[in-house]
């Protein structure tokens, strides 16, 4: 699918994957609206977009009424078939902490409200609007770009539920696609590894410097840009439905 001319929803894009995201698909013409949390820094980062009728729209992904919103904003704005999904939490936590206490069943449940259900809420809404669109050339009617982690295949001590949350989106991508095939809506998956974003900049440097060299080839975080290159070639392909797709270097982490 062209990106010109369409109209692109792009989660947790104020930052990070995703507002590398949102700046190469607005380099491509597409008309981007950013959903993130009221406090983020999306009026700004839409402000900054290449060309014009870029918007931000405050909303939890977990809110229905708030993603309806943003919806049904971007479909003013032109037809809606793009839906990059990146945002997203990370609260660590054992299961059974060092003094004993058991996780807090709330914490488990707000990564996976965040991540798994938040996603899923952005899917649904999106996809409706998408299947009303007359198609393209090619004959889609839309494409999805969801986010997961290599945390769903190769989760680390203290990750329960960020790799449970990562995991029910790898796990729902190719029933996903599935479910939209007859109205081709693709739907795909990026699994990406150890990335330059502003959650992992919070980490000391010794520590980003350990987790740089553990990363095969090559030695170093993946680059937004990098992610932001592959989310755009998924638009473009046609034929690539249902897929998850590492992106990591051949990172396979290690228990801690």
């Amino acid at each position: 699918m062209d990106p010109k001319g369409a109209v692109a929803i792009v989660t947790g894009g104020a930052s990070g994957l995703g507002a590398a995201t949102a700046a190469r698909l607005a380099e491509c013409g597409a008309t981007v609206v950013i959903l993130d949390l009221p406090s983020s820094q999306g009026a700004q980062t839409a402000t900054s977009l290449e060309g014009a009728g870029h918007a931000f729209r405050p909303a939890d992904v977990q809110d229905p009424e708030a993603v309806q919103a943003a919806v049904r904003h971007a479909t003013q704005l032109g037809p809606l078939r793009i839906l990059v999904n990146c945002a997203g939490i990370g609260t660590p936590g054992k299961v059974v902490a060092r003094d004993g206490s058991p996780m807090p069943l709330e914490q488990f449940a707000r990564v996976v409200g965040v991540n798994l259900i938040g996603t899923f809420n952005v899917i649904r809404l999106a996809a409706a609007a998408m299947v009303a669109n007359a198609p393209t050339d090619t004959g889609e009617h839309g494409v999805i770009v969801n986010t997961a982690s290599i945390a769903a295949f190769d989760g680390q001590i203290g990750q329960a539920s960020y790799s449970a949350s990562k995991g029910g989106i790898v796990g729902m991508t190719l029933p996903l696609a599935r479910d939209l095939a007859a109205q081709q809506v693709r739907v795909n998956t990026i699994a990406p590894g150890i990335f330059d974003t502003p959650l992992m900049n919070a980490a000391p440097q010794n520590v980003k410097d350990a987790l740089a060299a553990g990363v095969p080839n090559p030695s170093r975080f993946g680059r937004p840009e990098e992610y932001a290159a592959l989310a755009l070639h998924i638009v473009e392909n046609p034929y690539l439905n249902g897929e998850v797709i590492r992106l990591d270097g051949a990172l396979r982490m290690p228990p801690r």
